[in-house]
């Protein structure tokens, strides 16, 4: 099957099709750099999620995570929503103000903070709901376009994909991603392709993203082989790569010389990525505190010594940061077992939080209470 060269989302054109998937407290500012610097360019790279409601009401955190570097365009901006009006007010929001070029919303987010109210991938099983949201989302950019990520369902006896993509078409939604998992599944086992291509078979009208197990260009290649989507989304298979996304381009350019980095050049990646964080925080602390997390995810594969470890990963200034990093065998060469596949959470839960009785009817007419609504963004 041939490679598709570029994706199209309303009127912009991302080419090669490949999207940087929304994940909270990852996909800031600063890793949206990196990885935009390590694409040329190409490519969409999405904020983390943005609470519809913390949006309208100008709370100052959400206020930080719409903020963009002048070098981003188009600005894709993630929105998470239960109550249709909010929805409404937050999509119309960032079409008056100028603050994005592309909404995308959240309807795959497992996490039971989120599902135990609802929201996130538990809510495509209440199909009216479903409709009202996309509905007033639509309404509300205006001429921008929306896009929606989803899982398969609440779990393998609630399967919603199919009905979602369905409705997503009826009210204007512009294109679909879809993670091969359900709910249940949280982020264990492994990624449903045919569910993908299923899927871009029952919508063939707007184009379907594919998400799940991809941990290297090679795996990109063959999603788009297997299930004829029309682009892929990464997400944790960039956490500590972000080089992964030249790597990325480089396939569907055709370019088999893909990112071998030292451990050498991937400090270098580090402590840029800390410093980033303390710019655009305004805090230099914060910014390596907030680097933390991402420590563990660089130095997969590699040596490093458990007392090094420890210390990268209770560090506070970038000077501490310099004279850990040091201490490294900046000299090893990229580890060719053991980098290259999975990261981040890979565990299952088998068992959903949801509201008592939501599944009782997938078209009764639900109302979520406006504390289902996350107090900030970024979840």
């Amino acid at each position: 099957m041939t490679q598709p060269s570029q994706l199209q989302i309303g009127p912009h054109t991302v080419a090669p099709p490949v999207v940087l998937a929304p994940m909270a407290g990852i996909t800031n500012a600063p890793f949206r750099t990196l990885c935009r610097e390590f694409s040329g360019g190409k490519g969409l790279f999405v904020s983390e999620m943005i609470t519809t409601r913390a949006l309208v009401e100008r709370n100052e955190k959400t206020m930080q995570l719409v903020h963009f570097d002048p070098t981003e365009t188009p600005r894709s901006i993630q929105l998470y929503g239960v109550d249709p009006v909010y929805t409404g007010k937050a999509a119309r929001m960032i079409a008056e103000e100028g603050l994005a070029d592309h909404i995308d919303l959240n309807f795959g987010c497992p996490v039971p903070k989120v599902t135990r109210k609802g929201g996130g991938s538990a809510l495509p099983y209440k199909r009216h709901l479903l409709r009202e949201i996309l509905r007033e989302a639509v309404a509300g950019a205006g001429g921008l376009p929306v896009t929606m990520k989803m899982r398969k369902g609440i779990d393998d006896d609630h399967l919603t994909y199919l009905d979602a993509g369905r409705i997503a078409v009826e009210e204007g939604i512009t294109a679909i991603a879809l993670h091969g998992r359900t709910a249940a599944q949280h982020y264990g086992g492994t990624a449903d392709w045919e569910a993908i291509a299923r899927l871009k078979e029952h919508v063939p009208e707007i184009p379907v993203l594919g998400n799940g197990d991809i941990w290297c260009a090679d795996d990109a290649l063959r999603m788009v082989a297997e299930t004829g989507c029309d682009g892929i989304v990464v997400g944790r298979g960039c956490l500590g790569r972000p080089w992964l996304f030249g790597d990325l381009v480089a396939a569907f350019e055709g370019r088999t010389r893909f990112a071998r980095p030292t451990m050498g050049e991937v400090a270098v990646v580090m402590r840029r990525h800390a410093q980033l964080l303390g710019e655009w925080m305004g805090d230099e602390t914060r910014g390596v505190v907030d680097f933390r997390k991402h420590v563990a995810w660089y130095l997969k594969g590699f040596a490093a010594g458990g007392e090094v470890r420890k210390g990268l990963a209770a560090s506070s200034t970038l000077a501490q940061l310099d004279e850990l990093l040091a201490q490294l065998d900046l000299a090893q060469p990229w580890p060719e077992h053991g980098a290259d596949g999975p990261r981040g959470r890979t565990a299952g839960r088998d068992r959903v939080v949801l509201p008592e009785g939501w599944l009782d009817d997938p078209y009764e007419c639900a109302r979520i209470g406006a504390d289902a609504e996350l107090d900030t963004s970024g979840g």
